[in-house]
């Protein structure tokens, strides 16, 4: 009889042997049927496959004038595995002219997989970018020395417009993380990192070409695969035209000089961005040389921090020019009539006096109370619709009531323009007072909001698109500064129309105290062409606890068939008269009379140009 200890020892150890044998036949066939990495090594052996960078799209203005062109630069190159044997690192860094310790540290770098995740030795990888057409010159009389080595010719961007640098954003090389989001880039391509370059970056990079070359067994190349047939042609990257006017930019950044803030301006009928500065800001061109690390990092250092887009990224108390924004709320909800007289008396009575208001008469109506910015008035407002139980039912239901209308008026989301960083700004909804005030709260708890104050903030982005709204009277699309691509529409998100809540009927009322505001109210400065352009506007004074309040403006010309509407913001510039105004009413002159400034709005200009703000805090 067998022995049953030992029978079962052995069934288990042929078990054994049998599931390892089947583990490396598995193994063997995956490796040599399913899987390509023996085949792409033996190609890699025998074929080099040489990429060739198309040429990135150009931008050009609203105008066809040329904004970003491209210039050649060169990149050496090296493939490790060929590299790799009698490598003399001090004469190829006495070639090339750099210290050997920094190219060995480049050499390390290349290899190392954590920061260069598409590293393999078989393929080209980029060693040192944007080499001078000298250094090329010397090192490609030297070249048969260093076998892998190989230099690749691409083009760098070349500004010769220096001036929204903001809007054109800069090149840089692709990260570890845009490698891992984008298959169709290696380690040393660039990519777009700041607007529209960012943006738009997969329509003006285009698609690589590539050349399939043969090699010996010793790695030399011997000509080309199939005689160049499966080749592959780079298709050129697309052409962006911007819907900025170039120079009505290049004037907003003169006019903001030595100040901190924003300018946008918008064509109403279309969303097209006219103009979009921030300040302080930078020269394009300092990001664009192989210094731009060095020059990345001085500019974070500088005060006032011009790498940071205050158009679209900054949020601040919007003040006044939210009043608009609360006048056709109001007759939406039907809180209030155009001809509704309510009391002022230097202040919010309700409130005895606070918030304060500015000398006018006792008990103005709609379209007076825009003219002579009434803080009262939309106090009054704001306690009809908040604290009328006859209206809805609770607080928490009118304040979303308003909400819904303020958010229909582009506040609160980012508004979708085609540049990476949009803020959001800030709207409260309900729950946020409830949690601040478990005990109940009505309008007077939180009556800042009325007047564009307290929890409110927004950008001048929004502050400009509410200008646009109202010129559109309700109907706006969704701003934007491409104003179309070479072979290819624009995105229909920027061509949809879209409506308020606010009726077309209801913001003439709104256009109506706009444009009493610029003749006989706060912002008469605007009215640069009386009885030839209507303009009309909106001041603002934002308080800032912080220090002297903020300056801003909004408005819109012609009244009729607008073609520009505005939004400036200057921090710390005081009453919205002071700078707000100003530099809004020269930004319209200047497009609608097609750069001709009257003596009147150069002398403003030079004063604006020359005027600086001090500030303390060096943010």
């Amino acid at each position: 009889m067998v022995n049953d200890k030992f029978y079962s020892r052995r069934i288990l150890f042929i078990a054994i042997t049998i599931a390892i044998i089947l583990i490396y036949i598995a193994r063997l066939f995956y490796l040599q049927i399913l899987s390509d990495g023996y085949k792409e090594r033996a190609e890699n052996n025998a074929y080099y496959i040489k990429s060739i960078h198309p040429s990135r799209g150009v931008i050009y203005d609203r105008r066809g004038k040329l904004l970003v062109a491209n210039r050649p630069a060169y990149d050496l190159m090296v493939t490790m595995n060929e590299a790799r044997h009698k490598l003399d690192t001090t004469k190829l860094a006495e070639v090339i002219g750099m210290p050997r310790e920094e190219l060995a540290a480049k050499l390390e770098q290349v290899k190392d997989r954590r920061r260069n995740r598409g590293y393999s030795p078989y393929t080209a990888q980029l060693l040192i970018s944007q080499l001078e057409p000298e250094e090329v010159g010397r090192f490609q009389e030297q070249l048969y020395k260093f076998p892998g080595f190989h230099i690749q010719s691409r083009t760098v961007r070349q500004y010769d417009y220096h001036h929204a640098a903001h809007i054109l954003g800069y090149l840089g090389e692709a990260s570890p993380y845009d490698l891992e989001r984008d298959s169709a880039l290696v380690a040393g391509d660039y990519v777009g990192k700041s607007g529209i370059e960012r943006f738009y970056d997969k329509a003006l990079r285009g698609i690589k070409g590539r050349e399939i070359l043969l090699r010996d067994s010793r790695g030399r190349i011997k000509g080309r695969h199939n005689a160049g047939q499966d080749d592959t042609q780079p298709v050129n990257g697309q052409d962006l035209y911007l819907s900025i006017d170039s120079d009505l930019q290049a004037l907003g950044e003169e006019l903001m000089q030595g100040k901190r803030g924003a300018i946008v301006a918008i064509e109403p009928k279309t969303g097209e961005v006219l103009a979009l500065v921030t300040s302080p800001t930078f020269d394009p061109a300092l990001l664009a040389g192989k210094d731009k690390g060095e020059q990345h990092r001085l500019l974070e250092e500088v005060p006032g921090k011009p790498l940071f887009n205050r158009a679209i990224m900054g949020t601040y108390p919007p003040g006044s020019t939210f009043k608009p924004a609360q006048a056709g709320i109001f007759l939406a909800e039907r809180v209030l009539m155009p001809q509704t007289p309510l009391s002022c008396v230097g202040g919010y009575p309700r409130l005895r006096g606070r918030p304060r208001c500015h000398p006018h008469a006792p008990s103005p109506a709609l379209i007076y109370s825009l003219a002579t910015s009434c803080n009262s008035y939309y106090c009054w407002g704001m306690h009809f619709l908040l604290d009328n139980r006859d209206r809805y039912p609770n607080i928490q239901e009118a304040f979303e009531a308003w909400k819904h209308h303020i958010v229909s008026l582009g506040f609160g989301y980012p508004t979708g323009i085609d540049l990476s960083g949009e803020k959001r700004g800030y709207i409260p909804n309900h729950k946020v007072y409830d949690k601040a005030y478990p005990n109940g709260w009505n309008s007077s708890t939180i009556i800042s909001i009325s007047i564009g104050q307290g929890e409110i903030l927004s950008t001048p982005l929004q502050m400009a698109n509410l200008a646009a709204i109202i010129a559109g009277r309700g109907s706006w699309r969704r701003p934007h500064v491409v104003q179309r691509l070479s072979g290819s529409p624009l995105d229909t998100a920027y061509t949809a129309l879209r409506h308020s809540s606010v009726t077309a009927e209801q913001w003439e009322y709104v256009v109506q105290g706009m444009a009493m505001a610029v003749t006989s109210g706060t912002c008469r400065a605007a009215n640069f062409a009386p009885g030839e352009i209507e303009v009309c506007g909106k001041t603002g004074t934002a308080e800032n606890p912080h220090g002297k309040d903020h300056s801003a403006f909004i408005g819109f010309a012609p009244r009729q068939n607008p073609r520009i509407a505005i939004g400036v913001y200057v921090e710390n510039g005081g009453f919205g008269a002071r700078f707000g105004v100003p530099i809004g009413r020269v930004m319209m002159e200047h497009y609608l009379r097609e750069g001709k400034l009257s003596e009147t709005a150069l002398a403003i200009a030079g004063e604006m140009k020359r005027t600086s703000i001090s500030y303390y805090n060096g943010l």
